[in-house]
């Protein structure tokens, strides 16, 4: 998604190019999660860069902080989809997640605040509300993805004590850890074996395989939502190869797992599109 253009305006300012260009991994990474699609929220991404392309203003507010760009990614959303901004049920309502009976607005801000770091009032200016309705927003999805479905999960992580951590958080959500694996071989039979509903994965494993090279033979078995976990989220969003749709960083906080867990039961397989 590169952002070269014969435009005068972004000529004249190379360096707010090059600070944007390095927030763009985060964004698709929002994107996609808030989507539930890589190929829409990727479209979604390109429409607001296509915007400031055109509008000299708006590139120099997106080029000032994330909060810009996310708050002007919101506006593209929003005038493509009118019923992401409203604080009520939706279409998602059928779905076996908890997550998928929290409104737009809410699930925005969690993923906000809990996988994209910003704080309550850089939330708040992002999604146009107060910073009282912005914590709020956040408090009442956290209290209703503690209710999630219970999802089987295969967790492939070759440092024993993240995996620990891991099946920890995993654990006390009620969920259940059928498989852990360190090494690609040990993910691709564990999967087999189990079919897991859900997988929480690392890049690099115990013996040098890839855990990006056993999630794509994961998914030639069958569907399944996947969830990466990296300490280097921006290498995985290059626009090439095999992306996810949803990828956390490491160190990573119990309320970042609980609340991408949520997101992806939300989505299923479909994550992966």
């Amino acid at each position: 998604m590169p952002l070269t253009s014969d435009r005068p305006h972004l000529k004249d300012q190379p360096s707010k190019t090059q600070a944007l260009a390095s927030a763009l991994p985060y964004l698709r990474r929002y994107a996609r999660a808030a989507t539930g699609s890589q190929s829409m929220g990727d479209n979604l991404v390109r429409m607001t860069l296509n915007a400031a392309l055109e509008d000299a203003d708006l590139l120099e507010r997106i080029s000032e902080n994330r909060v810009g760009l996310y708050h002007a990614f919101t506006g593209v959303w929003t005038s493509v989809d009118p019923d992401v901004g409203r604080d009520g049920a939706g279409p998602e309502d059928s779905s076996p997640s908890q997550l998928g009976r929290v409104s737009t607005l809410r699930r925005q801000a969690l993923l906000l605040s809990q996988l994209e770091d910003f704080s309550i009032p850089e939330t708040a200016q992002i999604l146009s509300v107060s910073d009282e309705e912005a914590e709020e927003l956040v408090k009442e999805a956290l209290a209703d993805i503690t209710r999630d479905n219970v999802a089987d999960v295969l967790i492939i992580e070759d440092e024993p004590l993240i995996s620990t951590h891991l099946a920890d958080i995993v654990a006390s959500a009620g969920h259940r850890i059928v498989a852990s694996a360190t090494t690609a071989q040990q993910a691709r039979d564990a999967y087999a074996l189990h079919r897991p509903t859900l997988v929480l994965s690392d890049i690099q494993l115990a013996d040098g395989s890839s855990g990006i090279d056993a999630i794509e033979d994961i998914l030639k078995i069958g569907p399944v939502p996947v969830i990466f976990i990296t300490a280097f989220p921006e290498k995985l969003l290059t626009g090439e190869g095999l992306e996810p749709t949803l990828l956390i960083s490491k160190p990573f906080r119990e309320e970042t797992v609980l609340t991408t867990i949520s997101q992806a039961l939300f989505f299923g397989s479909n994550l992966n599109a």
